[in-house]
């Protein structure tokens, strides 16, 4: 695994990145850091920790907000996904459980 030093809302950062992974990481860096900025700047009296914390909700939004672009999922949302899977679990766990009842 690398390092590489980023900068997010001016403080300087070490992070761990797998090979092959440095781009996604420094566009995720730039993101990150662009969008607590926008936050920063709403409102001058916000600690990094709100920011930061803000920040982690809007980006979490955004990712559950997203929609699957190929496979059997293709077109939903990963949010969507989730609850799905999360049906389907649920529904092979009450099964699995009658099972070991009979």
């Amino acid at each position: 695994m690398d390092r590489i030093d980023v900068n997010i809302l001016d403080r300087k950062l070490t992070l761990g990145v797998e090979e092959g992974g440095r781009d996604k990481i420094l566009a995720g860096v730039a993101h990150a850091d662009q969008l607590m900025k926008n936050i920063k700047s709403s409102s001058a009296n916000l600690s990094v920790e709100r920011v930061a914390i803000m920040a982690s909700i809007y980006l979490a939004a955004e990712l559950l907000s997203m929609e699957s672009g190929e496979g059997p999922f293709k077109g939903l949302q990963l949010g969507d996904v989730q609850n799905k899977l999360n049906e389907i679990n649920s529904l092979l766990d009450r099964g699995i459980n009658e099972l070991k009842a009979v």
